[in-house]
């Protein structure tokens, strides 16, 4: 039977060459749920999501997943557990919909073994799922930033992987699109697949989120539902913001609405 938690960084060190990003750093991500990881900018919520993809190796402690440590593990093993949608994504010029899809296949083949109709079944399945199948002749630098966002998603889909992780997935999008990826996401969630995302808009994070990672200064300072973690309190320590927080009057979840530009200043 395999853990609760799947995937958790275990009093890890990340740095960028001198830059220490993170020191002695916990955080574990249920099996099953729709981790959101909130804080201010230049926290370290990117830093642990690439850490936990094993983009970004620790320099002390150790990233686990399902019991062993993820550096120890074959690369494309690692790939068929859990898929990445990294905060900028560049297609290759003039590459179509369902060749780029398709890509996320990789780590399922080998020099000696492909599986062709179980790799073209993977991609059909993501583009449908994603609601991109009506565009698998399009060059993706032609699509609106919400298409492409959807394809990114079903490229990570067809890796076929339990996990998926995503980097600011909303991120230049419209309010309209935001909402579409994170329903998408959702969705997903809810037919199995374990995500994580990192966001900037804490009430689509209380929204949508079944756990919330809260991070300062490298650090956890908060993890659990919404509901029972986003306070006024915690909100003015971590993000330096007066605000009131109430029931969502649509889906109940924390709302959280800003008393006024005031900052009180960085966590103690």
């Amino acid at each position: 039977m395999r853990p609760a938690e799947r995937l958790r960084a275990e009093a890890v060190t990340l740095a960028y060459g001198r830059r220490v990003v993170a020191e002695n750093l916990t955080a574990v991500v249920p099996d099953g749920g729709f981790t959101v990881i909130v804080g201010p900018n230049a926290c370290g919520k990117s830093t642990l999501l690439r850490a936990l993809a094993r983009l970004l190796p620790p320099r002390a402690g150790q990233v686990v997943l399902d019991g062993r440590s993820i550096a120890s593990q074959p690369t494309k093993a690692v790939a068929r557990q859990i898929g990445l949608l990294p905060q900028s994504s560049i297609a290759p010029p003039g590459i179509a919909v369902e060749d780029l899809v398709a890509r996320g296949r990789y780590p399922h083949q080998s020099l000696l073994r492909r599986s062709l109709e179980r790799d073209r079944t993977a991609v059909a399945r993501a583009m449908a799922a994603t609601g991109v199948s009506d565009l698998a002749e399009q060059v993706v630098d032609e699509l609106s930033g919400g298409q492409r966002q959807r394809v990114w998603i079903a490229m990570a889909l067809a890796q076929d992987t339990e996990i998926i992780l995503l980097d600011e997935p909303t991120t230049f999008l419209d309010i309209a699109h935001q909402v579409e990826v994170l329903e998408l996401l959702a969705r997903l969630n809810r037919q199995g697949k374990t995500v994580v995302a990192v966001l900037h808009d804490l009430n689509q994070a209380a929204r949508y989120a079944s756990h919330l990672i809260v991070m300062a200064d490298g650090q956890q300072v908060a993890c659990g539902p919404p509901a029972a973690i986003l306070t006024e309190d915690l909100i003015s320590r971590v993000f330096g913001l007066p605000c009131l927080v109430m029931p969502d009057p649509v889906t109940g979840a924390p709302l959280v609405i800003p008393r006024s530009a005031e900052r009180l200043g960085p966590i103690a």
